[in-house]
């Protein structure tokens, strides 16, 4: 969210990363983890990621009343898969949705509490009537599909980064008049502040890890 591009971020922009035995960190940027969550403090990051994702879903959805209860993952990746964590542990009916049908993703979401699926995205959008949607994947068949299949005032938020070159066709008038009419909010989140990291902090301290 830097105006002016001059940030640094370890590791990604002008400043290395942590791939080392030994390193130091400022202890203003050091965020503490439980010590049972050691086996899995890589996870840190990417967590970071998504809660970053859950609070600017929640701040564009406060602009007015909103009570979401149904939110739609795509993708069960390592992001989809914390998203969907984070979702349960809003109390919110999470379903996945991911081309999986064999292998342990199908299993990892439903101990989430979350319901999985792997039919075609309008399916799933149809039966659910997400009131957020998370998009983890960056396929553009699943991007645009989100845009439009959200329940009213719904947000979809965009944290999978499509490759470029890939043309689909679209109804643009038609994505249009939904987001409009139905007052719809779309935004990118990717990265994440010291704030998100202590959120990440604290949503691994109440997984069932």
């Amino acid at each position: 969210m830097c105006r002016n591009g001059r940030y640094t971020e370890r590791g990604f922009k002008e400043i290395d990363g942590f791939g080392a035995q030994v390193w130091c960190v400022e202890a203003d940027y050091a965020v503490k983890l439980e010590p049972l969550l050691e086996h899995v403090g890589v996870l840190m990051e990417p967590t970071t990621v998504v809660a970053k994702a859950w609070e600017q879903v929640e701040r564009v959805g406060a602009r007015s009343w909103f009570e979401p209860r149904r939110v739609l993952v795509t993708g069960a990746g390592p992001i989809g898969l914390l998203a969907a964590l984070l979702g349960t542990q809003r109390g919110l009916e999470v379903h996945v949705l991911d081309r999986a049908t064999e292998g342990p993703k199908p299993a990892l979401v439903r101990d989430l509490g979350a319901a999985f699926h792997d039919e075609d995205i309008e399916q799933v959008i149809s039966a659910v009537c997400p009131d957020v949607v998370i998009e983890a994947t960056g396929a553009s068949e699943l991007v645009f599909a989100s845009l439009t299949g959200t329940a009213p005032y719904g947000v979809v938020c965009l944290t999978g980064v499509s490759p470029a070159g890939r043309r689909v066709s679209v109804d643009a008038g038609a994505m249009n008049r939904e987001i409009v009419l139905q007052n719809d909010a779309v935004v990118g989140s990717v990265n994440a502040n010291l704030r998100h990291y202590g959120q990440a902090a604290d949503a691994l301290s109440k997984a069932d890890l």
